[in-house]
């Protein structure tokens, strides 16, 4: 419908007028493309110029509030994290309830974010049972379309955009100050039991209330301690394409560095400090090999370079929330009798159990490395020499994914308090674990992932119109095989393989009238090896 805007007054009324041209505009459905005006099923599409405005790391995150029916929420604003989709809600309450992503008409099972937001055309997410059923159990919970940017004929033209923005959290959670987090302490504990023993005397309130001593009487704020108020990210895309009769391009590059707000300590000589590098470059020729042959090469790559805190923003901030601020410091100072201490002096209490979120998230590192490389091929033929309206086509795809990560960390030294003489304002440190902290890196390898993703697809596609009669038919055959070479056990080794057959029939009266009919069977292959004989000399 076109848009409209009209003044607010008593009884209006507001009569909505078609929009022509967005009904003859052409979307990319299940397996090819249809005219909005001939879709009979839900969907919804996110044109370039849209995703343009949202610069972000993850295109997961630039679908909220974007379509209709589709909800996102994100458990955390660390870099390189994406968002969850939901589309019309949940479908179950113990399986997967993620849609499934194809791009450039191959299903896409990595990391979505591995595709750069600059470099897609359109996305269209197919909402209901009747879009969706050409893919099967796979599309049970809605399927979303990525389509990217290909060259259109014309002079060369480059794109350079360089950004740098500002990162700040919408909302932070207001705390209750040292003073009156002890004083509802207490009364909480009165409350509950006026006998009961109060976890603060009114000599430690008003001492921390005076500051006699902030290692003695800490009063730690600890969020404003471990994380800054805003971070810089920078974006760096470029891209070029155009072409002539035969050939078309689209050659695009781009760099993102998105950093965390975490305030680390400069006494370390590493940075825990969250810091995404992320790279990817794109490449989408178009060739025409006949007047009625189109050869389509797409290759694709993504790489990954990850920095920050073992345990993660997310738990870190956890933690935060957790800590009193009354307990212990973040670190006591290096002085007198400590002078010689070549280590972080971490607080901690009673017997050094209690988690010190400062010290979580200084005392090392966790780095990882993801790859991920799809190379597609696409062979179009248009048949009209047989009949007017048939063509087919053929797909191949490769995919390769690889992830590895490794921590790097010490073990703090934690200390408590053990005396305090007011009048000389002095205090003494006891060393909890003096068998337990390191002053050198220990490492641990984490999670690998080494992984290969082929996929085969054959269409045959009809569609032609006969006086006010339109017929359209499609059909087509797909083979995925998947493994991993890291799985840890034979049968996770195996071959995963699954093939389906699917297929569309449309007809329209007039323009006006239409019937669609939609069918999807899928079947997944379990290849089971013969066990090894052994050989007897």
């Amino acid at each position: 419908m076109q848009t409209q805007e009209v003044d607010i007054k008593p009884n209006i009324k507001v009569f909505m007028r078609s929009d022509s041209e967005m009904l003859d505009e052409v979307m990319v459905v299940a397996y090819g493309t249809a005219k909005k005006s001939a879709f009979t099923g839900s969907a919804s599409v996110v044109k370039a110029d849209k995703l343009e405005k949202r610069q972000v790391s993850n295109i997961t995150n630039a679908l909220s509030g974007s379509v209709a029916g589709v909800q996102t929420t994100s458990g955390n604003g660390q870099p390189g994290t994406g968002s969850t989709v939901r589309i019309r809600g949940v479908g179950s309450l113990s399986a997967s309830n993620n849609p499934l992503y194809v791009v450039d008409g191959v299903p896409y099972d990595g990391d979505i974010s591995a595709i750069n937001s600059q470099d897609i055309e359109s996305l269209t997410v197919l909402k209901d049972a009747a879009s969706n059923a050409l893919y099967g159990a796979r599309g049970a919970n809605g399927v979303i379309l990525v389509t990217t940017k290909e060259g259109k004929e014309g002079k060369a033209t480059v794109n350079i955009r360089i950004e740098n923005s500002v990162s700040t959290p919408v909302r932070t959670i207001e705390t209750a100050d040292p003073i009156t987090y002890m004083q509802l302490h207490n009364e909480a504990v009165k409350t509950r039991n006026p006998l009961g023993v109060l976890p603060y005397s009114q000599s430690k309130i008003d001492n921390t209330i005076k500051n006699l001593n902030p290692y003695a009487f800490p009063s730690v704020d600890w969020y404003d301690e471990m994380f800054n108020k805003y971070t810089m990210n920078q974006r760096v895309t470029a891209n070029i394409s155009g072409g002539g009769n035969v050939a078309r391009y689209y050659i695009a590059a781009s760099f993102f560095n998105d950093n965390g707000v975490l305030n680390v300590d400069k006494q370390n000589n590493f940075n825990s400090n969250i810091s995404l590098k992320k790279y990817s470059v794109r490449s989408n020729i178009n060739i025409n090999l006949t007047k009625t042959t189109e050869a389509i090469i797409r290759v694709n790559g993504s790489f990954d370079d990850y920095r920050g805190p073992i345990d993660g923003g997310d738990a870190l901030y956890n933690k935060v929330m957790k800590t009193s601020p009354v307990l212990f410091p973040m670190t006591y100072p290096n002085v007198r009798e400590y002078t010689e201490n070549t280590h972080l002096m971490f607080g901690n209490y009673g017997e050094g159990t209690y988690i010190n979120p400062y010290a979580d998230m200084v005392k090392g590192y966790k780095d990882y490395s993801r790859t991920s490389i799809v190379a597609q091929g696409e062979l179009k033929q248009n048949l009209d020499f047989i009949t007017k309206g048939l063509n087919i086509r053929g797909l191949i795809s490769t995919t390769r994914y690889v992830y590895s990560d490794v921590s790097r960390f010490y073990n703090p030294y934690y200390y408590a308090l053990g005396a305090y003489n007011q009048q000389e304002n002095t205090y003494s440190l006891t060393l909890l674990n003096p068998d337990g902290g390191t002053e050198y890196l220990n490492y641990t390898e984490g999670a690998k992932d080494v992984t290969t993703t082929n996929y085969m697809e054959i269409a045959a596609n009809y569609n032609r119109d006969f006086d006010t009669h339109g017929v359209s038919g499609m059909l087509v055959f797909t083979r995925r095989t998947q493994q991993n070479s890291n799985a840890g056990d034979l049968q996770k080794s195996l071959p995963y393989k699954n093939q389906g057959l699917s297929g569309r029939f449309t007809y329209s009266y007039d323009k006006r009238y239409f019937a669609e009919f939609n069918f999807g069977y899928n079947l997944s292959l379990i290849h089971i090896s013969e066990p090894t004989r052994p050989l007897y000399i």
